[in-house]
C-alpha cells in the first residue's frame, strides 16, 4: 500500500532548502562532530532504557508513560539532527539539544495505544525494517551490520568498501568532495542521504516502541523534499504486485538461462562500446545502430534485473524490447555528446559506480524480503517494490552513461516519478557534478 506523509506518525521534514555548506565546516565535518556522537552514545543508552521501560507498560497496559515517549522521540529527533550534519543532509552544528527547526527534523505523533501481541515481538518484527534501515545507512543508531553487494564484477573493487558503509555515507563521501569543490552539496545526493534518513528514524521508532506503525519505505515519503528531473533514462513502473509463490521459489533457477545469454551478450556489447567510444570521440555522436544494440542490452538488463529481484513479475524477453515488460526503461535516441565527457568517460563514471554498488546492496536487501513476503502472501508490498525500481533506475543510467548512450549525469533521487517541485527551492542544475 503507498504510503503517504501525512498519515505517517514518525515524518522527516526538510525545512531548510538550502545547499550551500561552508567548505571550513565540511572538511573538518568528523572532527567537529566528534563531541557530539559522544553525547548521541550516551543519550542512546538512556534511550535504550527508556525503551525497555516503554515495552513493559506496552505490554501490561497498551502504553506506556507519555514522558518516557517524550524523552525517546527527543533521542530519535536529536540522532537524525547528528547524522544530518555529519552526512552533509544539513549544514548547522546540532549541539548538543534537539534544536527547534533544524533543517532537517522529525515530527513524531503522540503517542497511542499499541497492540500488545505485535509489541510482544517488537524484535522479531523490527529485524527486517533494522535491516533495510543498514542497507540504506541512514544512521549507525539502529544497525550494527552492513552489507555488502556488487552485482557487476567490475565494479567489486571499490563496490565493496563503499556499500560497507551504506547508501548514505557513499551519498555523504561523494558530497564531501563536491561541498568543497563548490561550495554546495549536490541535490540529488541531499535528497536520498534525507530519504534514508527518514526511514531510518521509521524504523529506530518502530524499534523503540514510539509507535506500532511499520516502516514504509515508499519513496514518495521524499515527495516533499525531493525532486526528479527530466533524463534521457527513466523508468516505466506498471507492473502488478502479484506473485505466484511457485515461480518465486525458484526465481533464481529460472533466471539461469538469461543470466547465461547475458554473459555472452555482454562480450558483443563490450566491442560495441569501444566503437561508440571513438565514434562519439570524434564524432560527437553515437550511430544509431550502434546505439539501439546497447540501448537493448542496457534495457534487457533492466528487465532481468528487475525479474531476479523479484521488482519484476513475469519472465522476461531476450531482447530488451522496449514496452515487453512490466518494469521497463526508456532511453532517448542518440543526441550530440561533449567530447572532452566522451574521453574521460570512464573515470567520470567512477562516482555514479560507487553509489550504484551501495544501491545494489540495498536491492539485494528488498529481493530477500520481497521473497520472504511474496511467498507467505502471494504479492509484494508497493513500497518495497517501488524502492528496488529506484534502485534499479539508479544503476541503469549509470549503466546507460558508461555505455556512452547519454552524456548526462545518473541522478540520484529517492522518487520514483517526478513529483511538484518543493515551494522555495530551484531544479536541478545541469552542470554533470550537481546532476547526481
Amino acid at each position: 500500500m503507498s504510503a503517504h506523509t501525512s498519515d505517517r506518525p514518525i515524518r522527516l521534514v526538510v525545512r531548510d532548502p538550502a545547499l550551500e555548506r561552508s567548505r571550513v565546516t565540511v572538511f573538518f565535518r568528523l572532527l567537529l562532530a566528534i563531541p557530539v556522537l559522544v553525547w548521541l552514545l550516551l543519550r542512546g543508552i538512556a534511550a535504550f532504557v527508556a525503551a525497555i521501560v516503554l515495552w513493559l507498560g506496552v505490554l501490561i497496559n497498551g502504553e506506556g508513560p507519555a514522558s518516557l515517549h517524550d524523552f525517546v522521540a527527543g533521542y530519535l529527533r536529536y540522532a537524525t539532527h547528528v547524522y544530518s550534519y555529519v552526512l552533509l543532509a544539513a549544514d548547522p552544528y546540532p549541539w548538543f539539544r534537539a534544536a527547534h527547526e533544524y533543517p532537517v527534523d522529525l515530527e513524531i505523533a503522540a503517542p497511542t495505544r499499541q497492540s500488545r501481541w505485535t509489541a510482544g515481538f517488537r524484535l522479531f518484527f523490527a529485524l527486517p525494517a533494522l535491516a533495510l534501515a543498514t542497507a540504506l545507512g541512514g544512521s549507525p543508531s539502529y544497525g550494527s551490520w552492513q552489507v555488502g553487494f556488487s552485482s557487476r564484477p567490475h565494479e567489486a573493487t571499490w563496490g565493496w568498501w563503499a556499500s560497507a558503509g551504506g547508501v548514505a555515507a557513499a551519498c555523504a563521501f561523494l558530497a564531501w568532495f563536491v561541498a568543497l569543490a563548490r561550495g554546495s552539496a549536490p541535490r540529488g545526493l541531499r535528497d536520498l542521504i534525507a530519504y534514508s534518513l527518514g526511514y531510518a528514524a521509521q524504523a529506530g521508532g518502530y524499534f523503540l516502541l514510539l509507535t506500532d506503525r511499520y516502516p514504509s519505505s515508499d519513496p514518495s515519503l521524499a515527495e516533499p523534499y525531493a525532486s526528479l528531473p527530466e533524463h534521457p533514462v527513466r523508468i516505466d513502473v506498471h507492473d502488478e504486485l502479484e506473485r505466484s509463490r511457485l515461480t518465486v521459489f525458484f526465481r533464481l533457477l529460472l533466471a539461469l538461462p538469461h543470466i547465461l545469454w547475458l554473459i555472452l551478450w555482454s562480450v558483443a556489447v563490450f566491442f560495441a562500446v569501444v566503437a561508440a567510444w571513438f565514434a562519439a570521440l570524434f564524432g560527437g555522436r553515437v550511430p544509431l545502430a550502434l546505439h539501439r544494440f546497447i540501448a537493448a542490452y542496457v534495457r534487457y538488463t533492466t528487465h532481468l534485473g528487475a525479474y531476479i529481484s523479484l521488482v519484476g513479475r513475469r519472465f522476461p524477453g531476450f531482447v530488451g524490447r522496449e514496452g515487453s515488460y512490466g518494469i521497463d526503461l526508456h532511453i532517448a535516441g542518440p543526441e550530440r555528446q561533449s567530447r572532452w565527457k566522451t574521453l574521460f568517460r570512464f573515470f567520470l563514471a567512477i562516482p555514479a559506480f560507487l553509489l550504484s554498488s551501495t544501491l545494489d546492496a540495498v536491492l539485494l536487501v528488498v529481493a530477500f524480503l520481497s521473497w520472504w513476503y511474496a511467498l507467505v502472501t502471494g504479492r509484494l508490498p508497493e513500497g518495497l517494490r517501488n524502492l528496488g525500481a529506484v534502485c534499479i533506475r539508479y544503476s541503469s543510467q549509470t549503466r546507460a552513461y558508461a555505455s556512452l548512450l547519454t552524456d548526462r549525469y545518473p541522478y540520484s533521487s529517492p522518487l520514483l516519478e517526478p513529483g511538484p517541485e518543493p515551494t522555495g527551492e530551484q531544479p536541478a542544475p545541469s552542470v554533470p557534478w550537481d546532476t547526481f
